[in-house]
């Protein structure tokens, strides 16, 4: 079997497995970047991905769990119940279930915009009955719609899509237009935990946090042999190419207490 039948056969099956995928990384990396190799074999998982049977009805089974408008995040406010945390291209919702878990005592609120892929974050939060936790089905763009300045205590990007191709830079969530929305939200001392395995999109990261007024900690280009990796929660993409041997790059991004004008 040469690459390309590995690749046919990680992405044209109803299940592929974690072997066709590694066999995919390992044959094309002399051919291809690795940022490239998991980018496209992400997008293409995407491209793929079956729709839910009855997938609107599984919604709405779920619905005790799901943030529908921004009057909802107006009664949590009321209540006392923010700031909170917010997780945002959140997946099928394993880390979301797993970091709700460890902050019982404040909300955790999910943003995906796909439905498909949060219907299986929803299931899962039913099924592990985490009281705190929350989803939204929506696009980043459109938190100001929901949250005002003070309402988030901390942002989790984890796996974003790094848009590699010439021209996309302003569709990382990273880019500075998408900070000055998430700056417009946090608190005073509010952070960003950042995690990609993207070298490129990484340093591209780093550049555009200090430039927006963060300041950056914790940084390390080999989260899971680094110190911070024993109080680290995996996602399902981090589990799936730190088992083919990409290295996880990470950092967190506070928010610099009395910004200049501008920044």
């Amino acid at each position: 079997m040469n690459a390309r039948d590995d690749l046919d056969a990680a992405v044209g099956s109803k299940r592929p497995t974690a072997n066709s995928v590694r066999r995919v990384g390992k044959r094309w990396r002399n051919i291809f970047t690795v940022p490239s190799i998991i980018t496209d074999v992400c997008e293409i998982f995407k491209m793929r991905m079956r729709k839910k049977r009855n997938g609107n009805a599984r919604i709405q089974a779920c619905s005790d769990y799901l943030i529908e408008n921004g009057e909802e995040i107006d009664r949590m406010r009321e209540e006392g119940l923010l700031p909170c945390r917010l997780e945002i291209g959140c997946g099928k919702g394993d880390f979301a279930v797993a970091t709700s878990k460890k902050h019982l005592d404040e909300p955790y609120i999910a943003m995906e915009m796909i439905s498909d892929v949060i219907l299986c974050g929803l299931e899962k939060a039913r099924a592990a009955n985490c009281p705190n936790l929350k989803f939204i089905i929506g696009n980043a763009k459109d938190l100001p719609n929901y949250f005002q300045k003070g309402d988030i205590r901390v942002i989790y990007l984890n796996f974003s899509d790094p848009w590699p191709k010439k021209g996309y830079a302003k569709r990382r969530l990273t880019h500075r237009g998408f900070l000055e929305i998430y700056k417009s939200i946090l608190t005073k001392d509010g952070k960003i935990c950042f995690k990609t395995d993207n070298a490129g999109f990484f340093e591209f990261s780093l550049e555009e946090f200090e430039q927006s007024g963060f300041e950056l900690s914790e940084l390390t280009r080999n989260l899971h042999e680094s110190e911070y990796a024993k109080d680290n929660i995996e996602t399902e993409y981090e589990r799936r190419f730190s088992s083919m041997g990409f290295p996880i790059h990470r950092v967190v991004a506070t928010l610099k207490q009395n910004l200049p004008a501008g920044v």
